[in-house]
């Protein structure tokens, strides 16, 4: 079970909010797209995706070198509502690390081009 202070606590950062939602929206990203979706450093956003999965919001999965992220498929309904309510009402909010993560080319290609 989710706790909701814990839960809102860890939403309460930028960085870690817009990681959550472009992941959430994309269904899993690696921490290099996610790096150039929000133009900061790779050891910032390790650090917020490590918060993230202490909270348990997220889990990853580990391929070759590289880490991928997604949503706990074990968080709790509510807990998904929040987090679906706030990526479907607030789209201008990644609206540009949206297009950063775009402009990578097609999932295959930022697989191969970064992770691979």
């Amino acid at each position: 079970m989710t706790d909701p202070v814990n839960f809102y606590k860890c939403l309460a950062d930028d960085t870690r909010l817009r990681c959550l939602l472009l992941i959430t929206k994309e269904q899993e990203l690696c921490v290099c797209e996610l790096t150039t979706a929000i133009n900061e450093s790779q050891p910032k956003i390790s650090r917020h995706l490590a918060q993230l999965k202490k909270c348990g919001l997220l889990t990853d999965r580990r391929q070759g070198q590289w880490i991928y992220y997604r949503l706990n498929p074990e968080l709790t309904d509510w807990a998904r509502d929040v987090i679906s309510s706030t990526l479907d009402s607030n789209t201008s909010f990644i609206a540009t690390n949206l297009k950063n993560l775009n402009a990578m080319g097609d999932r295959p290609q930022r697989v191969e081009t970064c992770c691979g």
